[in-house]
């Protein structure tokens, strides 16, 4: 299944790869695969994580405190956010259509 970035989603992403680049060197590229192993994981089985709100869900990053905000649309993903799990959680809903 393709999948494409909501374009705030890719800045976020790209923000805390610099992010976590800057506090150690190569934490960034560790962070980024982690990201894209749990958009593979979504890919593969896009209705396995539970619903977070109505036509999203989310799937949680191995290692750092992140999720990936998704939904399903005629068999696309779309990532709707690269989301810090301490952040107050429904920020992005203004993202969706």
């Amino acid at each position: 299944m393709k999948y494409r970035f909501h374009p705030s989603a890719k800045v976020e992403l790209n923000e805390a790869i610099d992010y976590y680049e800057c506090r150690q060197a190569g934490l960034g590229e560790e962070f980024a695969k982690e990201v894209y192993s749990a958009i593979h994981r979504v890919r593969q089985y896009p209705e396995a994580w539970p619903e977070f709100s109505v036509n999203t869900r989310r799937c949680l990053i191995r290692r750092f405190p992140y999720g990936v905000i998704y939904q399903i649309s005629d068999n696309e993903i779309v990532i709707i956010a690269i989301m810090h799990l301490k952040r107050e959680p429904f920020y992005w809903k203004n993202r969706l259509k």
